[in-house]
């Protein structure tokens, strides 16, 4: 049966049928049900970037359309799962209507629900605000990998899905804050499109990209 907590209510594909800069700020404070054997795990987003497709030098679909950014050309509201440096997933929103492969990287937030949970994907965390704190650590918390790639996060009522966001409670106007994405280089280094809520404890620091280096040989 459907709660009757409106803050408990699930955002539709409609909410995310948008432009993506319209859509990242208003994931803030929204709540991202991740349903696993264990039991669910529920995160309150507090940190967020967007990424605009073409439009975007710093998005994984500037260039086109690959295997591995194919989700974001689907239709909103699914997850684009990738893999980064070896060794860590990212999880992301896809916005904008099918065809425009725009997406929100989830970068930071508070479990709020199934907090043993993610302690026992992340056991090196020192204190629950650290638990989802950066885009790897929130998917490793929330137990997220390449196998969720394209999953529905806006499924009808009660459909089996892996994830569903529901409306939570969006900070105030003043307490959302924006600047540069973390690690972006280029043309894109500098759009302030990276939304957090200011003063949170779980909002992952700011890091500029810093080129990797090539060992000495």
């Amino acid at each position: 049966m459907p709660s009757t907590d409106p803050q408990r209510a699930p955002l539709r594909w409609d909410f995310f049928d948008r432009p993506v800069l319209e859509v990242a700020p208003d994931l803030l404070g929204r709540v991202l049900v991740r349903n696993t054997p264990d039991g669910p795990v529920e995160l309150r987003l507090t940190e967020v970037e967007a990424y605009d497709g073409p439009n975007d030098p710093g998005s994984h679909a500037y260039r086109g359309r690959t295997a591995r950014n194919a989700v974001m050309f689907g239709e909103p509201g699914h997850v684009y799962v990738y893999f980064t440096y070896g060794m860590h997933f990212c999880m992301n929103l896809v916005c904008g209507p099918e065809g425009t492969p725009s997406g929100v990287l989830l970068r930071a937030g508070e479990v709020t629900a199934g907090t043993a949970s993610a302690r026992t994907r992340r056991p090196t965390a020192r204190r629950d605000a650290e638990l989802a704190r950066g885009p790897a650590r929130l998917a490793l918390a929330l137990g997220v990998d390449r196998a969720l790639d394209g999953a529905d996060a806006c499924p009808p009522d009660g459909a089996p899905s892996p994830f569903r966001v529901l409306t939570g409670t969006p900070p105030p106007p003043g307490l959302v804050a924006s600047g540069p994405r973390t690690g972006v280089s280029g043309d894109g280094a500098h759009a302030p499109w990276r939304y957090w809520i200011d003063g949170d404890p779980t909002v992952s620091p700011y890091r500029r990209h810093a080129p990797r280096r090539r060992a000495a040989r």
